[in-house]
């Protein structure tokens, strides 16, 4: 894959354009809507059950692995400490969102919303799951993105590239996830699909929040990716899994995550 176009780009602007990309397809998710009122359960455990696997993937090779090489360059023997210090840390730090930002999983009823308590309504927690979700996802992009500016490694600016199109990859089902719960709540068809492509506009946000931080405290850098892929993981055992697995369709939502994971992995080795 030829990317030396891209060496000559400044990596927060690269970090913002991958960003805008994985809104987009969080956009034309949520434009299905217009199209469907309401996926089969069967088909949104495969769509999420995907989703898990292309982040577990993703987490891995585009962001930990990199990481444990860096840290690898500087002290071989403690390689292992920036990368777990830096994974358990997102996870931490994913948790304390989780238990401040108000919001509520999918086909959950309103008594089971998570957060401090609020009077919302149930459509605005929902909109807020999807857009915790959404954070470590654009900071996650950014901080590649940033660790390529930092490094000049074109290795790691392939792993970003990848990151985004996996991201890309599983945004498609998370857009959708949201605008159609939306439009059983009531909403209109163009109110729906709004508010399903706007709890995508935090990746944008989070992604050039990633770059700057790491590019401002460049020797903190393998413990920066590996926070991200904490941050992902989190996510993705906490919600994804949870989620794809209701109902008695449980084999479909595994087979997703496999088929995820192997396209992440796929891209990884065919273009890393």
């Amino acid at each position: 894959m030829d990317i030396s176009w891209l060496k000559i780009e400044d990596p927060i602007f690269l970090a913002l354009l991958a960003t805008l990309f994985t809104w987009g397809v969080t956009m034309a998710g949520a434009a299905l809507v217009f199209f469907f009122k309401d996926i089969h359960r069967r088909v949104m455990n495969l769509m999420l059950g995907f989703t898990a696997g292309v982040m577990i993937a993703a987490s891995f090779w585009s962001l930990l692995a990199p990481a444990i090489d860096l840290a690898s360059k500087d002290d071989p023997d403690f390689a292992w400490f920036p990368a777990t210090i830096g994974f358990l840390a997102g996870g931490v730090f994913l948790l304390l969102i989780d238990k401040l930002l108000p919001h509520l999983h999918r086909r959950q009823p309103i008594e089971n919303a998570e957060g401090i308590r609020t009077s919302w309504e149930r459509s605005v927690l929902l909109i807020l799951a999807i857009t915790l979700h959404n954070i470590p996802e654009g900071l996650a992009v950014g901080v590649a993105f940033g660790a390529y500016g930092v490094s000049q490694d074109p290795q790691i600016l392939t792993g970003a590239i990848l990151l985004t199109i996996g991201i890309g990859l599983q945004n498609f089902p998370e857009g959708t996830a949201v605008s159609v719960p939306l439009r059983r709540e009531g909403f209109s068809r163009r109110k729906a699909f709004f508010y399903g492509q706007l709890s995508g506009i935090v990746e944008p946000i989070a992604g050039v929040l990633g770059a700057l931080m790491v590019i401002s405290m460049s020797h903190l850098l393998p413990y920066a990716l590996s926070f991200a892929a904490g941050a992902m993981i989190f996510v993705v055992i906490e919600e994804l899994i949870p989620e794809s697995q209701q109902g008695n369709e449980t084999d479909l939502s595994t087979i997703g995550a496999m088929i995820g994971f192997a396209v992440m992995m796929m891209l990884d080795v065919a273009l890393g």
